[in-house]
């Protein structure tokens, strides 16, 4: 009785056969069509749950099709069909709103994992943000359009690369788009590309078959593997070494993946997420990100405010984490003093919001009595430059060796905050050998 309508859009008689079968015996009903203006007429006398187009028909292309369906406001799901390496003209239909797209020769597979993921994108997306936004707080205006983002973005299979400075929550804008998305029942696996050691990263990445290498005693499943039919989060993805990055640019064009050891591809379906606080563009400019890869993962890119930007959803966010950690020590959840949140909302948080969570957790750990004063908050607050006193080394008051232990201090302890206290990435950010950071931990008691 609901049968599911797919458009078919291919001006080859056996294409547009082939899909036809193949959607009859998922049990959704297929027109099919070979130009662009019998599928414009279709769309604006019936409804449809999917469309199928190839990007070369005889009146035009298939982005011409994708663009009036975005262009009408149709909550219609786009898969275009290329053909083979036309991944240039694949990543353009997903920036035009394509929602994913198929190589010819068709992969049957992948052809129906790709339908049942866009039957399942549900035009009640609303309300889903509805039940998900409180973990993404905040009404200004920053945010609003962020969460707006996060929901056009959900319902596709771009590629997004999340950027924004440490803390500022890119991990937590990852999980919202795979948990509005179709993929949201299958799995979410992320990775902080910057702590796996660079000789484990193909394995870690791609699996591995028992005996390819020393120390191979069973088979083992990678990444894209344990994230099949759902997403994968790359955080930290310009940490990647060149090799890698060239063999995670084919497992994206061809969807498909080969372990360590193993003489044949696996297809695999996974939506790709990726983040970094660093200057990505710039890392491409300087030759250490492949310009080619860059591309494949920027196909939409999520921008992320730091929190000074925007100062007045600090009071939102800090009263929501401090009921959060109240309730996870089992403690009664304490007021802020009017100073104390006057302090937070002129507080620069370098750190962003892992910062004032941290800020929060030291300050619910020593307040007394039943509210957190400015005193409680601890924070770093910098002088102007004109009343700030003089820092800088003095001979008279402090050894030269005491000076530089004590930026060293700093250094090690700043890199190990901002990589979440992972000594591995930590040791890679300063340029350190790991044995070395190691060292120097123990050294100025750190360790």
């Amino acid at each position: 009785m609901n049968m599911p309508v797919a458009l078919v859009v291919d001006d080859e008689p056996d294409i547009r056969e082939l899909l036809d079968i193949t959607l009859s015996r998922m049990n959704i009903r297929a027109c099919c069509v070979e130009n662009i203006k019998a599928a414009r007429q279709l769309l604006s006398s019936q409804h449809f749950d999917l469309c199928l187009t190839d990007m070369r028909l005889p009146d035009g292309d298939g982005l011409a099709l994708v663009e009036y369906i975005q262009e009408s406001g149709m909550q219609l799901p786009v898969a275009v069909i290329t053909a083979h390496g036309s991944m240039d003209i694949a990543v353009s239909a997903m920036k035009k709103g394509a929602f994913d797209f198929l190589s010819k020769p068709v992969d049957l597979a992948a052809l129906r994992q790709l339908v049942n993921n866009a039957l399942r994108v549900s035009p009640n997306v609303l309300e889903k943000d509805r039940r998900t936004r409180e973990t993404l707080l905040g009404e200004s205006d920053m945010m609003c359009e962020i969460r707006s983002k996060i929901q056009k973005v959900a319902r596709n299979q771009a590629p997004i690369y999340i950027s924004g400075e440490s803390g500022s929550g890119k991990e937590l804008v990852a999980k919202l788009i795979h948990q509005q998305g179709p993929r949201a029942e299958k799995p979410f696996v992320a990775i902080n590309c910057g702590a796996i050691p660079h000789e484990l990263m193909e394995s870690e990445f791609f699996g591995h078959k028992k005996g390819s290498f020393s120390g191979a005693i069973a088979d083992k499943q990678g990444l894209f593997q344990a994230a099949d039919g759902g997403t994968l989060f790359l955080d930290e993805v310009a940490d990647l070494p060149l090799a890698l990055q060239v063999k995670l640019l084919r497992a994206i064009q061809e969807k498909k993946i080969r372990p360590v050891g193993e003489q044949h591809e696996i297809a695999v379906d996974v939506r790709l997420l990726s983040a970094t606080h660093k200057d990505l563009a710039q890392m491409v400019r300087e030759g250490s990100f492949r310009q080619d890869l860059y591309y494949r993962i920027n196909v939409i890119e999520l921008n992320l405010p730091p929190l000074r930007a925007r100062a007045a959803d600090i009071v939102q966010i800090a009263e929501h984490l401090l009921a959060r950690l109240a309730k996870a020590n089992q403690m009664p959840v304490p007021r802020f003093s009017p100073q104390a949140l006057a302090a937070l909302q002129r507080y620069e948080f370098p750190g962003n919001v892992r910062e004032l969570e941290n800020i929060l957790e030291r300050a619910l750990a020593l307040h007394e009595g039943d509210r957190i004063d400015v005193g409680d908050l601890n924070l770093r607050i910098e002088e102007d430059e004109s009343t700030k006193p003089q820092r800088n080394f003095n001979a008279d008051k402090m050894s030269l060796g005491s000076y530089l232990e004590d930026v060293e201090k700093k250094a090690l302890a700043a890199a190990l905050e901002e990589n979440r206290w992972n000594k591995t990435a930590a040791a890679k950010q300063l340029g350190m050998t790991f044995r070395s950071f190691r060292y120097r931990l123990k050294k100025l008691g750190l360790e």
